[in-house]
């Protein structure tokens, strides 16, 4: 049975069209040379760019075990977005940062977002795009999750 999508309900309608923009810019992305870039890796970026951060440290921003942070952490290394890094203030403990590629994937991430939010704009309308940034950012204020989105710590349900 088809369902109109004007009828879906607003969760739904609001993952799955995030869920296109997220599509569209990791093709966009692949175009650029980072076809290896998966939409999770942006729940690790966010918190490594609020600065160098241990696996400990980033297992509790993330809610997940050392382990599970570890693989997500290991993955990123092998794919050349994220380094270990001995700590100016204690050589025993390793913080994260990304790497040069890793900083060059979130640069054309922002670029490609910004770029498609302009599409967007030039062909729904500014306000349109306007009152629905307004709309979700209410719905985030409604729902007490503004502060995660505004500390980085907003994770993917579980």
């Amino acid at each position: 049975m088809e369902v109109p999508v004007a009828d879906l309900d607003l969760s739904d309608i609001s993952m799955f069209a995030g869920w296109a923009m997220a599509d569209e810019l990791l093709r966009r992305l692949a175009a650029d040379g980072f076809g290896d870039l998966r939409v999770h890796d942006g729940v690790v970026f966010q918190h490594v760019l609020a600065g160098p951060l241990s696996i400990t440290d980033l297992a509790g921003r993330m809610d997940v075990t050392q382990q599970a942070a570890s693989k997500a952490v290991a993955d990123l290394e092998r794919r050349d977005l994220l380094e270990r890094r001995p700590s100016d203030r204690d050589g025993r403990t390793r913080l994260l940062r990304l790497t040069e590629r890793g900083r060059a994937a979130v640069a054309a991430g922002r670029r490609h977002r910004g770029a498609l939010d302009a599409e967007l704009a030039a062909a729904l309308g500014p306000a349109r795009v306007d009152a629905a940034r307004a709309l979700l950012a209410e719905v985030l204020a409604h729902l007490g999750a503004v502060d995660a989105v505004r500390t980085r710590r907003i994770r993917p349900p579980a």
